[in-house]
């Protein structure tokens, strides 16, 4: 379960010249991933409500040398809060609940419960301490926890700030919104989900997950190691994630979702219009970019190697979800590129090479805090070893690997980064953009 979007990539504008589809050129890109071990998983493209491209790579079990295919279930981590945050909103549209109920009404020992609205859990501004953060998290997540333990963890935690101060992503918001609508409804969350969502749906291969079971086509998780992919043994119990995270699905299901809430077929037009209102930095169950000069919306996830990613385009009305159990090339970056192919007749398909090596000494003159007039974060460059690492404030941490002299890039951040020693400056490509930056 991962940070808010904003925090794993910066999706930034990028001028669409062209609107032709080319799925010979989709399926060379993800040729070439699946080539050059970028990756494994599944991709789903939706436009106007139909699927126009679907692809996969890799495999769902490797020792057994299953392939992966457009009916493969992944476990897609916190994009499970955008279906919990529609059921919040369905039961608000049925007065069952509002959004300036307090916390306090159903958890009233929690660390400013009194204060705490259902709105501010859904917009993550509810200072509520985030579990996974626990110093035991990697402990107790891979086996059965009850309500009462979860809860009881938490009570022992201060809030982080009072509520409605700021955003800051905690999954223990989404966790405690599904406890609240299970109190609701007098159901599971997995029986919630059911009757809400994956019935009214027709959906056949999204679920509540459980063991993962490579019988029914689910897929394992795995990370790349010494250019090998390594199984991934440890996986957390979904008695831990719930409604933050405990969902399983298809990316072709995730779209059709997807498709379904922003078309008005599962809340009010009042609620989703409340859901995409980002101005306080997240939306509800979303959060709201400018994707390719395009209004976008969507979730990233991320659980046990698994790593996914879905965007709506409203313009268009284009869903893109990309699940991976096995990454290089973030989810991001991924649908950078197929974006970038769908929309541009002259995209070029990424080039892979073997990476520059640099030594400790060599990498000093790179080190040092940059700043942009035009660009929101001050990037910091440090090293670990013969290693360049790069720290955006308030933003992500990611390592480099040299391409040429002066030169680094990260497939994960999708960021290339070119220095100029002698004048102290620094120009970062990001998504298309450009950005000059000049060292303090």
């Amino acid at each position: 379960m991962i940070k808010n979007i904003t925090c794993i990539a910066f999706l930034i504008s990028y001028t669409i010249t062209a609107q032709t589809f080319n799925k010979t050129r989709l399926d060379s890109l993800f040729n070439l991933l699946d080539t050059h071990n970028q990756g494994m998983g599944s991709i789903s493209i939706y436009k106007q409500g139909k699927e126009i491209y679907k692809n996969s790579i890799g495999y769902l079990d490797l020792g057994n040398k299953t392939k992966a295919n457009s009916e493969t279930i992944y476990r897609i981590g916190s994009i499970t809060k955008t279906f919990t945050a529609t059921i919040i909103m369905q039961l608000i549209d049925d007065n069952k609940l509002d959004l300036e109920t307090l916390l306090s009404d159903y958890f009233p020992k929690i660390s400013n419960s009194d204060k705490i609205t259902i709105g501010h859990m859904l917009r993550h501004r509810s200072g509520l301490f985030n579990l996974t953060e626990d110093e035991d998290f990697m402990k107790w997540m891979i086996v059965p926890n009850t309500r009462k333990q979860m809860i009881d963890r938490l009570l022992k935690k201060e809030g982080s700030f009072e509520p409605g101060e700021k955003t800051a992503y905690s999954n223990t918001n989404y966790l405690l919104l599904s406890y609240i609508a299970e109190e609701i409804e007098g159901k599971t969350y997995s029986e919630i989900l059911q009757s809400r969502i994956i019935q009214p749906l027709g959906l056949k291969r999204t679920a509540y997950g459980k063991n993962i079971d490579t019988n029914n086509n689910e897929a394992l998780s795995y990370v790349m190691n010494d250019n090998k992919w390594v199984k991934i043994e440890k996986h957390t119990h979904m008695s831990v994630p719930i409604g933050a995270g405990a969902i399983v699905s298809t990316p072709t299901e995730v779209n059709i979702f997807y498709n379904s809430l922003f078309s008005g077929q599962l809340v009010s037009n009042t609620s989703l219009e409340i859901m995409m209102d980002t101005s306080t930095g997240m939306g509800i169950g979303l959060g709201g970019e400018t994707f390719f000069g395009k209004q976008a919306y969507g979730h990233n996830g991320g659980i046990d190697g698994f790593q996914s990613l879905t965007m709506y385009l409203s313009e268009e009305k284009i869903v893109v979800s990309y699940i991976g159990n096995g990454v290089v090339m973030s989810p991001n970056n991924c649908i950078v590129n197929v974006l970038k192919s769908y929309y541009d007749q002259d995209y070029k398909l990424p080039v892979f090479s073997a990476p520059l090596e640099f030594t400790k000494e060599e990498l000093d003159v790179f080190l040092g805090v940059y700043i942009s007039e035009s660009f929101p974060f001050q990037i910091t460059f440090t090293k670990e070893n013969t290693t360049l690492i790069a720290s955006a404030k308030d933003g992500p941490t990611f390592p480099l690997v040299g391409y040429q002299k002066n030169g680094f890039k990260s497939d994960r951040a999708g960021a290339t980064i070119n220095f100029n020693t002698d004048e102290s400056t620094m120009m970062l490509e990001l998504n298309g953009n450009k950005v000059y930056f000049k060292r303090k």
